[in-house]
């Protein structure tokens, strides 16, 4: 289906102006099925990876 404006309501959440095909960093959040703790654990406020989550890092 093509874009229509009539019935697609969605906004964009980009910055206006702002080149994302430049360099920079960015911020990344991977939700997993069932918020399961694939990645590792959250011990006193800090993220403690496992080998998964140490291979997503890298």
């Amino acid at each position: 289906m093509k874009y229509n404006p009539k019935i697609h309501k969605r906004r964009s959440i980009r910055l206006k102006g702002y080149n994302y095909s430049q360099e920079g960093l960015y911020f990344i959040t991977i939700c997993c099925q069932n918020r399961k703790h694939f990645y590792g654990n959250i011990e006193n406020g800090i993220m403690i990876l496992n080998d998964a989550g140490k291979m997503i890092k890298k």
